[in-house]
């Protein structure tokens, strides 16, 4: 096998892992709107975020060497982490309006007097 050839199979593999961190992201949103499994949504929506990201930037490294990337491929390249960087800032909003929400609505409990 050739070094070309194992550099097609790296960046093929570091699509799939790009590809894989898409559908659990998608996977996460789409975990969003149901009620009874929310409490899953966050983690898959973290979990696909990161390894989407990696798996991108990975591929991107590796085609770079070959080449410097068309325009087009890097304005996508950075679009895409705008909007991963726009999806945590919505996830982390989100986590902390309600764990707010959950504060305020909490009963107010007093210690009791051990004397």
């Amino acid at each position: 096998m050739s070094q070309d050839d194992q550099a097609k199979g790296t960046v093929k593999g570091a699509e799939l892992v790009s590809g894989l961190g898409a559908i659990i992201l998608g996977a996460g949103l789409a975990l969003v709107l149901p009620e009874w499994l929310r409490s899953y949504a966050t983690s898959l929506l973290v979990g696909g975020l990161v390894v989407h990201a990696l798996g991108m930037t990975l591929k991107y490294r590796l085609e770079f060497r070959r080449g410097p990337p068309l325009w087009w491929e890097r304005a996508l390249f950075w679009l895409c982490w705008a909007c991963l960087l726009g999806l945590g800032i919505w996830i982390a909003a989100a986590a902390l309006f309600d764990a707010s929400v959950r504060a305020l609505h909490a009963p107010l409990t007093f210690p009791r007097w051990q004397g």
